[in-house]
């Protein structure tokens, strides 16, 4: 008979990202007001007392994951800025929104990401501390835009301006529809 191993217990900080990961598939799927933390804790595998030990509330727990999907943007921004093919504004900026589109359309792998982030600019209208975090993400994705592009007022804003157009092309299926309308919202943007 083998011994048996002791059981390994996850830390805090294991259990932490386990939840955050679960709350990313409940928050994008259900949004803000429709998911409960008793979800959540279920689908994590733990109790919601357990969920309330690492998010005081259902509020800091959605603002943990809009917080963490900015990081991933941002990581996204990052990668693309250092793999650019050139280093002017307009070679950078592209590759960016080229990598943005990646991210949002689920190719690289998380196809949750575009839901949080319309979930979050949604409970945005409502809720003060998920419109502080939005605020707060956005504002440090447009300077770490502007500083890493070099760009101008102007191409910042249209840079922003074309992944709110690719948001909406993506997460109602623009490209799938063969229309006027459609071509038009569609033309010269990526979307994967």
């Amino acid at each position: 008979m083998k011994p048996e191993r002791p059981r390994q217990l996850s830390t805090a900080e294991e259990r932490r990202a386990t939840v955050l990961r679960t709350a990313i598939g409940a928050f994008a799927a259900r949004g803000y007001f429709g998911t409960t933390t008793t979800e959540v804790a279920k689908a994590a595998g733990i109790s919601q007392a357990y969920v309330y030990r690492l998010f005081p509330n259902k509020e800091s727990l959605f603002v943990a994951v809009v917080e963490h999907s900015f990081v991933q943007v941002r990581a996204s921004l990052e990668r693309a800025a250092a793999e650019a093919r050139g280093s002017t504004p307009e070679v950078v900026l592209s590759a960016m929104g080229d990598s943005y589109a990646r991210l949002i359309s689920g190719s690289d792998g998380d196809s949750d990401l575009m839901l949080v982030q319309l979930q979050a600019q949604a409970a945005a209208t409502s809720e003060p501390a998920v419109r502080e975090a939005v605020r707060q993400g956005y504002a440090r994705l447009v300077e770490y835009v502007r500083g890493a592009s070099g760009g101008n007022e102007r191409q910042v804003q249209e840079f922003f301006a074309l992944g709110t157009l690719c948001h909406l092309i993506v997460s109602m299926g623009a490209g799938e529809v063969d229309a006027p309308w459609s071509r038009t919202l569609s033309a010269g943007i990526r979307h994967y």
